[in-house]
C-alpha cells in the first residue's frame, strides 16, 4: 500500500483498518444471523409472525434515520468520537436485546441496533478517504464491500449453527461483546482526521454545524434529479433482496416446513451470485466506463427478474426462485458500486454529506419497499412474493434510463 496521509505507526493503521471493517461486518451480521431464530422470538413473545420482517425493516430504517445527522456532527466534532459513540450505541443495545420484555421492546432495539450502519456510511468511510490516499482508499473500500457481501452469505448459516448452543438472546450478547471488543480496538487505534495536518501537507478543517446551511444543502440534493434518481434506483434494484433478507423465514421454514439449516444452505446461492457480480465488476473496471458496466449489468438483471416475473405467472417451484434471483443477483453486484459511485458524484457538495444522502434515500426506499411487499402479502406464497419482487426490481429501469442518458463521459469514467 502507499502511505497514508496521516501520519500514523503502521500497527496502529493496521489495527485501524480491522476495527473499520469488523465494524462493518457486526453491523450487517446483527441483521442476517438473527433471522433463523425470529419464529422463537414471535413465538416466545406470543407475537405475530408478520413481525419477522418488520424488525428486519426496522433495523433498515434505523440506518437511515441518523445518517443526515451524524455526517455533519462529525465534520465538526470530529470522526473519532462520533464513531466511538457509534460503536457504544450498537453494542449496548445489541446486549440490551437479552432483557427485552415483549416485541415492542424488542422491535425498538432493532431500530437502536440499525444505526450502527448509519455510523459506518456517514463517519467510517470519510475516514477511510481522509487517512489514506486515493489509491489506498478504492482498495479498501473495495474490501469493505466484499466482507458487507459476507454477511448475509454467512449470517444465516452461522445463526444456524450458534443455535444448536446458543438462544437467540445468547445470540445477541455475543453480538455486544463483540462490539465492545471493536470499541477497544476503535479507541486504541483510530485516529482524529478533522483539523490534523495531512503529510501532503493538505488539512481537513473543522466545519462549523448550522442547521441552516445543512437544511439548503440537503434540500439542494433533493432537487437534483440526477442525484435523486440515481438514489432512488440504487433503493430499488436492491429490493428484491431485501425483501427476500426479511421474508425467507417466513417462505421457507413457516410456509415450505424447511428446518433452520435448509433455510441458511438456500441463501448460499443468491448471495455467492452477489459476490460473483462484484467480482466481475472488478475485473471489468479497468478497461470499461462505469456507465457501460451499469448497462452490461442490466442484462442479468432483467433476465433474474423476467424469471422471477415468469414463474409469478404460471406457477412456481423453490429451485426456479433461487435462480431467478441468482441471476438477478448477478446484475445487482455488477452495478451496484458503480451506480453508488456515480450517484456521489452527481453532486459538487462535499461527499460525506452527499455520501449520508446516497444511504438515507436508498436504504428508505429498501426498509419501506421490503415492507410494503410483506404488507400486500408477499409472504403469502412463492408465486405472490416472486411477482412482487419482479416488480419492485424492474420499477427501476425507468429512472436508470433517464440517469444513464444525462450521465456525462468524464463522471462515467471516474476512476
Amino acid at each position: 500500500m502507499q502511505r497514508t496521509l496521516i501520519t500514523i505507526p503502521p500497527l496502529q493503521t493496521l489495527g485501524f483498518c480491522l476495527a473499520i471493517t469488523l465494524f462493518e461486518l457486526l453491523t450487517y451480521m446483527a441483521s442476517d444471523v438473527i433471522m433463523p431464530a425470529m419464529l422463537t422470538v414471535t413465538a416466545e413473545f406470543a407475537a405475530d409472525p408478520a413481525h419477522i420482517p418488520n424488525a428486519f425493516n426496522l433495523y433498515l430504517i434505523g440506518g437511515v434515520c441518523l445518517q443526515w445527522l451524524i455526517g455533519p456532527l462529525s465534520d465538526h466534532f470530529g470522526r473519532r468520537p462520533l464513531l466511538l459513540i457509534g460503536c457504544a450505541l450498537f453494542a449496548v443495545s445489541c446486549a440490551a436485546a437479552i432483557a427485552a420484555p415483549g416485541i415492542a421492546v424488542f422491535n425498538t432495539l432493532r431500530l437502536v441496533q440499525g444505526m450502527g450502519i448509519g455510523f459506518v456510511v456517514a463517519v467510517s468511510y470519510p475516514a477511510l478517504q481522509e487517512v489514506f490516499s486515493e489509491a489506498d482508499a478504492v482498495r479498501l473500500m473495495a474490501l469493505l464491500g466484499n466482507v458487507t457481501l459476507l454477511s448475509p452469505l454467512l449470517g444465516p448459516l452461522l445463526g444456524t449453527l450458534l443455535l444448536q448452543w446458543l438462544s437467540w438472546r445468547g445470540l445477541f450478547l455475543g453480538l455486544g461483546l463483540a462490539a465492545a471488543t471493536v470499541w477497544l480496538c476503535l479507541y486504541a487505534c483510530m485516529p482524529e482526521t478533522i483539523g490534523v495536518m495531512r503529510r501532503d501537507g493538505g488539512q481537513q478543517a473543522p466545519m462549523r454545524f448550522s442547521g441552516q446551511a445543512l437544511r439548503r444543502r440537503y434540500l439542494a440534493l433533493l432537487r437534483n434529479r440526477q442525484f435523486l434518481g440515481a438514489c432512488l434506483a440504487l433503493g430499488l434494484m436492491s429490493l428484491p433482496l431485501i425483501a427476500w433478507i426479511g421474508l425467507a423465514p417466513l417462505l421457507l421454514v413457516q410456509l415450505l416446513g424447511l428446518s433452520t439449516l435448509e433455510y441458511g444452505l438456500w441463501q448460499i446461492p443468491i448471495f455467492s451470485a452477489v459476490i460473483c457480480g462484484n467480482l466481475i465488476l472488478d475485473r471489468l473496471l479497468a478497461s470499461r466506463e462505469l456507465a457501460h458496466l451499469i448497462r452490461l449489468a442490466l442484462w442479468p438483471f432483467c433476465l433474474g427478474l423476467l424469471l422471477l416475473l415468469g414463474s409469478a405467472l404460471f406457477g412456481t417451484s423453490l429451485g426456479l426462485l433461487i435462480s431467478g434471483l441468482a441471476v438477478y443477483a448477478v446484475g445487482l453486484g455488477m452495478s451496484n458500486a458503480a451506480l453508488y459511485r456515480l450517484a456521489l458524484f452527481s453532486s459538487d457538495d462535499s461527499k460525506g454529506l452527499v455520501s449520508a444522502a446516497v444511504g438515507m434515500i436508498s436504504i428508505a426506499v429498501m426498509g419501506l419497499g421490503g415492507s410494503l411487499i410483506a404488507v400486500i402479502g408477499g409472504a403469502t406464497g412463492l408465486e405472490s412474493f416472486a411477482l412482487y419482487a419482479a416488480f419492485s426490481g424492474l420499477s427501476s429501469l425507468p429512472l436508470l434510463y433517464r440517469f444513464l442518458q444525462k450521465t456525462s463521459p468524464p463522471i462515467a469514467s471516474t476512476e
